[in-house]
């Protein structure tokens, strides 16, 4: 029986290895029904000085550097002086037979010429129809018809795990796929993109694939690759792509009015901690804490408050901060809408008529330290008062806030408290003066925590901190 034990243990390797085979999905189906309708686009940007361009194409260490000191510093033209003529490049899709490319705002943004060329290598001067720096989406149009397209996916059923690739040019090397999975959906990267919930994946994603499609195994383009997380500038594994979902609505305001109008509330969000939500009565964590409502906005005018938790939106819950500003942002302006409020230990609805995000939010700037703290107290922290000049540069209203001058406790430094915040609430109760600050903080337990209201800069936010055991 001994005798047969290597065999059997070979014959069982061969039997997983050969089931491994058998479960990995083949690509070349997806490879060749979608690359025809993937192109590579060529930007130039600059050239405005030809004596300057022309004397920097025959300058040394520009166009004979030698291929392995452009691996170890890149290429020189990235140092070029802005008259010299600059060529940067990318990817895309054809969307319509007609012409009609999506690729990445970034991908086009102020460039002179655009090219796209095709996998028959044919070439295309390209017109932008429209270019939103926001959902970094654009849509370019070729004067052509009979083009090869791909079929868009239903990006809403995209669940992590999934198989997905992607077809581009990476540092220009065309038609390059690679593979992987859905790593996330529905990440929110920050302020500068918050109303995309960006898909998160590991397909290996470098420069000139941006703009360059996503594909799930249906074949279908499910996100367009947009940017990757790198601490190298190379790919780490950590890539993310706009869903097709939300790119269509983009695009289409794009095709019919070129520029998109987003859904507007005029609030600052904060995530939902353990800490807050004990300090708020909240049954459990999740939903979006209001931390500044805008004067004169979609929200001040429904009446939405600070300390507010908004947990749903036209009925969809809110699990994280995040998940409001895409649904908010895809909403058209002007429509009406229900939004589930967790206020003072109760659930109401509050109405709201969703306004159009402006180009820029303007705010205002941090006061600045006045003198001498005149208070300090168990939360760890010493004020003074405001004087109504520091409110208005401060962006305040009248009989608003407190200047806190000095931070004391260990509680108040951990919790991110610096002098010359402005503190505007402790607990539920609003403060004006330094006498009121002194009121609510001596109502505060030892050892629970307590939400405080904090203007840093010109935007509000909360902290969470237990008051130090005397």
């Amino acid at each position: 029986m001994s005798r047969l034990k290597p065999f059997i243990v070979l014959l069982s390797l061969t039997w997983v290895a050969a089931a491994s085979a058998q479960s990995l999905p083949d690509f070349t189906g997806l490879v060749e029904q979608n690359a025809p309708a993937v192109v590579r686009i060529t930007v130039t940007k600059g050239g405005g000085d030809e004596t300057a361009a022309n004397a920097a194409e025959g300058a040394p260490g520009q166009r004979e550097m030698p291929e392995i000191f452009r691996r170890f510093f890149g290429d020189p033209r990235q140092f070029q002086h802005p008259d010299i003529q600059q060529t940067s490049l990318g990817s895309g899709f054809i969307i319509s037979a007609d012409g009609y490319v999506m690729t990445n705002h970034h991908v086009v943004a102020d460039g002179d010429d655009i090219k796209v060329e095709l996998k028959d290598r044919r070439e295309f001067k390209a017109r932008v129809i429209g270019s939103d720096e926001q959902s970094d989406v654009a849509l370019l149009k070729l004067e052509a018809s009979g083009l090869p397209t791909v079929k868009l996916g239903d990006s809403s059923k995209l669940k992590p795990g999934q198989w997905v690739i992607a077809i581009g040019s990476p540092f220009g090397m065309d038609y390059s796929v690679t593979a992987g999975i859905v790593s996330a959906i529905g990440r929110n990267l920050g302020d500068n993109q918050r109303y995309v919930p960006f898909i998160q994946n590991d397909v290996a994603i470098n420069r000139g694939n941006s703009g360059g499609p996503l594909i799930n195994l249906a074949g279908e383009v499910v996100g367009i690759n947009s940017q990757i997380f790198s601490n190298t500038g190379g790919s780490i594994g950590v890539s993310f792509a706009i869903p097709m979902d939300y790119a269509n609505k983009i695009v289409t305001q794009l095709k019919t009015k070129g520029k998109v109008a987003r859904g507007y509330l005029g609030v600052s969000l904060q995530e939902v901690g353990g800490d807050s939500a004990h300090a708020l009565g909240l049954p459990r964590v999740g939903g979006a804490l209001v931390a500044q409502v805008n004067k004169a906005t979609p929200a001040a005018k429904a009446g939405l408050k600070e300390q507010d938790v908004i947990t749903s939106f036209n009925g969809q819950p809110i699990e994280r901060s995040g998940d409001l500003p895409p649904m908010v942002g895809a909403t058209v302006p002007g429509t009406r809408v229900q939004l589930g409020v967790f206020r003072n230990g109760k659930q109401i609805e509050v109405p709201l008529i969703v306004g159009e995000l402006p180009g820029t939010l303007g705010g205002g700037s941090a006061a600045t330290p006045s003198g001498p703290a005149q208070s300090g107290d168990a939360l760890g922290i010493a004020v003074s008062e405001l004087s109504n000049e520091q409110r208005e540069q401060a962006g305040l209203d009248p009989n608003t806030g407190v200047l806190i001058e000095q931070v004391t406790g260990a509680s108040a430094r951990r919790a991110g408290l610096r002098p010359g915040d402005v503190l505007l609430m402790v607990g539920r109760n609003r403060i004006a003066s330094v006498a009121q600050f002194k009121a609510a903080a001596a109502q505060v337990p030892k050892g629970q925590p307590v939400l405080l209201l904090v203007r840093s800069g010109d935007s509000n936010r909360f902290i969470t901190l237990t008051a130090d055991s005397k």
